[in-house]
């Protein structure tokens, strides 16, 4: 069919349909819409998922309101699915497949089967799709954009580890991943911006790391004076790194690499598998490395480390997110009770004693 927009073109597309009745009826409603003063957008039908993706990806770039390495972690799943989809098709129905597919357990194996997607994470991706499909609609690729509904997200995890607990795991993990996870549990660093540190941001003289602003989840920068501990850790780390550098002849940019293996020198791209087995031979089956942040606070609380100053190592923006880390343990709970025990206690013999005296004083009185 051909017909002109408002502003003058000359624009023919294919009706896809043989009959002429149909066709008509399209032509006809389309010239409607145009006389109507509607916005008439000939490739709604071409635009694809890949399309709206490239054009997420190149928009985050230079605003920077998110990191592209995280972004892509939730892209990597709608890509899976949506890959070669029309935008237009991906309506409400699409996407409870997706959320049906991302929930279904894979099977890793012809034994074992890995657990669905969890239902934050596959909020986290439908936030990402729903990103995609407000700016494909902000650029008139897309008509109206489709409903997506939330997933009910489980409380919050409360778990932690003791520092008996810590180092039961620690002597499990491979070399490389030891120092690393010291530096998440005394700091409650987050896994990627532990492992995304160079060199250049460890200052040996100074005892100092630092984390460059934009790369942090709230996007500021972050400076922490080691501890003694680690102090003597990164100093050994260092002599790795150098030995590394003089056997392979090439610097080593990153500060938690490979120690050795074929991908000596490189950095760690994900180190859960790793996690996973040293947790189970200390005993401590499901721990998440993400676990050891609320640890850290929990251990600043503790040990009465100002809040405020908590929240500048630990990069918590807001009061409220660092409280839900501060776990309290069973035992603390039980020593609360103890002590309460111990005061209402006290206070009866108290309350029982002068209730004698004043006893004693009215029958004195009366005689």
């Amino acid at each position: 069919m051909s017909y002109t927009t408002a502003d003058g073109r000359r624009v023919r597309e294919s009706t896809k349909t043989t009959d002429y009745d149909t066709a008509k009826r399209m032509l006809d409603d389309k010239r409607g819409r145009i006389a109507r003063g509607e916005v008439v957008l000939p490739r709604l039908d071409k635009v694809t998922y890949d399309e709206a993706r490239d054009d997420l990806r190149a928009f985050y770039e230079p605003h920077k309101t998110r990191d592209l390495a995280e972004a892509d972690v939730r892209l990597k799943h709608l890509d899976a699915f949506f890959k070669g989809y029309r935008l237009a098709n991906i309506t409400p129905d699409v996407i409870t497949k997706y959320v049906r597919d991302r929930q279904a357990p894979k099977m890793r194996d012809e034994e074992e089967a890995e657990p669905g997607a969890a239902n934050g994470t596959i909020n986290r991706e439908l936030a990402t799709l729903s990103k995609m499909l407000r700016l494909a609609y902000e650029h008139s690729k897309l008509q109206r954009l489709p409903v997506i509904k939330r997933l009910r997200e489980a409380a919050p995890r409360a778990g932690f580890v003791t520092r008996d607990q810590f180092e039961g795991v620690r002597q499990h993990l491979p070399e490389e991943l030891q120092v690393a996870m010291t530096v998440a549990y005394t700091f409650g660093w987050r896994k990627r911006e532990v492992l995304n540190l160079e060199r250049r941001q460890y200052d040996m003289q100074a005892g100092v790391l630092r984390l460059d602003p934009g790369t942090t989840k709230n996007r500021e920068g972050r400076v922490v004076h080691l501890t003694s501990e680690l102090r003597a850790m990164l100093g050994t780390q260092t002599a790795h790194l150098e030995r590394i550098e003089r056997d392979r002849e090439r610097e080593v940019r990153w500060l938690f690499p490979h120690l050795d293996g074929p991908l000596v020198g490189e950095r760690i791209a994900e180190p859960r598998k790793a996690w996973l087995r040293a947790c189970r031979a200390a005993g401590l089956p499901g721990l998440m490395i993400h676990d050891l942040r609320r640890s850290a606070v929990r251990n600043m609380e503790a040990a009465g480390v100002p809040r405020s100053v908590a929240m500048k190592l630990t990069g918590h923006k807001t009061e409220a997110v660092y409280r839900r880390y501060a776990i309290v343990s069973d035992a603390e709970l039980r020593n609360a009770a103890e002590r309460l025990a111990s005061g209402a206690a006290e206070a009866s013999v108290t309350f029982l004693s002068r209730s004698g005296r004043l006893s004693q004083e009215t029958r004195s009185a009366t005689n």
